[in-house]
């Protein structure tokens, strides 16, 4: 059987060295917010190219907690509205509802799976005060005209690179292309933890600091609270499980390009629609993801040839019960991509035998 994941073989060749880390870390007797955490976050902001790197305690915290400090420094109120992408995981809307802010759901290219750009300028409103950008799958957002636009209306522009850590837009790293950008660290990601985990990075010496003091109850020193704060911080231990795979994260990357040209070089089947690379990006293939009609056969008759697949996602964000009051929105692309995606397996474990036997089922099929 070809797992779709196997992360404890992913983990397999950094296993001594976070070994190391954790004894260093339980013998050190300080658990959370000590050098590990600031070590880490100075060697992703260095990674990113940016000021600063806050870590918390996971991705949706991380988004959480920029539109949060966004409101704590005025630059946001509720009511306000963000545009967002419609097809994405439920996490990037989380963000903005849970701060009582408005998604203003808008559809994707077809192309690249993310926002459209000629799509957003249509959707600003006087309310309007932030675009969201998510670099789904691994593959950077249009930034460059995702920017313009907001320089032209005065918008703030935060990532999601939840699924994109090293991905390049113009020879330029996710997590430096906007006002602020929020990582996960969950295992899964191509920079994964040993649990959850999450980081903020930014060029913004005010935010930067207002999270970091949101992050820790509000409190900007020990029973002094600026803020009603929350508990959200990334632990010592999965801050030094970080550290050790950072410095290996561009060559698991170059393995998920590798894995991912033979797919697109290979895979020549009708049925399915393979992704496309767009301009000027480097993708760095946290998921492949294909797209076919017949999804349900497809991922049955992968099944019974021993490939493991998933479907990120089933449901859009916008016809889940939690956001029910959405459901009467068009958004057909939207709809169709999610009735017809399937991720095949991608990580730089995977064998050539296995991507063999993986493109001939699809060309198979």
């Amino acid at each position: 059987m070809i797992a779709f994941l196997d992360l404890a073989s992913i983990n397999a060749p950094y296993m001594e060295e976070m070994k190391e880390a954790a004894n260093r870390v339980i013998e050190s007797g300080w658990y959370i917010l000590g050098k590990e955490v600031g070590a880490f976050e100075s060697q992703f902001a260095e990674y990113c190219g940016v000021k600063h790197a806050i870590g918390v305690a996971s991705g949706l915290d991380a988004l959480h907690l920029i539109f949060r400090g966004y409101k704590e420094m005025g630059v946001m109120k509720e009511g306000d509205e963000v545009i967002v992408p419609a097809n994405t995981y439920i996490a990037s809307i989380l963000a903005v509802s849970e701060n009582g802010l408005v998604p203003v759901f808008t559809e994707p290219s077809l192309e690249s799976y993310n926002i459209d750009p000629d799509q957003i300028e249509l959707k600003i409103t006087p309310k309007t005060k932030a675009i969201l950008a998510v670099h789904l799958y691994g593959q950077s957002a249009d930034m460059r005209r995702i920017n313009a636009i907001a320089a032209k209306h005065g918008l703030k522009v935060i990532e999601d690179g939840a699924q994109a850590h090293g991905a390049m837009h113009h020879g330029k790293r996710v997590g430096a292309l906007g006002d602020a950008a929020g990582f996960s660290f969950y295992p899964g990601k191509n920079l994964g933890a040993l649990g959850d985990g999450g980081a903020v990075t930014t060029d913004d010496d005010l935010l930067s600091e207002t999270i970091c003091t949101l992050r820790n109850y509000g409190s900007e020193k020990k029973y002094h609270n600026l803020y009603k704060g929350v508990n959200s911080r990334l632990d010592e231990l999965q801050a030094a499980v970080l550290s050790v795979k950072l410095p290996y994260l561009d060559a698991a990357n170059a393995r998920r390009h590798e894995i991912a040209r033979r797919y697109l070089d290979e895979v020549d089947n009708p049925r399915i629609i393979l992704p496309e690379v767009m301009p000027d990006n480097r993708h760095v293939w946290h998921l492949f993801v294909v797209r076919c009609r017949e999804r349900e056969v497809l991922q049955r008759y992968l099944a019974e040839q021993e490939i493991g697949t998933m479907i990120h996602y089933p449901i859009p964000p916008h016809k889940q019960r939690a956001y029910r009051e959405y459901a009467k929105l068009s958004l057909p692309l939207t709809e169709q991509i999610h009735e017809e995606v399937l991720s095949i397996p991608l990580h730089e474990r995977l064998t050539q035998e296995e991507v063999t036997r993986i493109v001939a089922a699809l060309n198979s099929f």
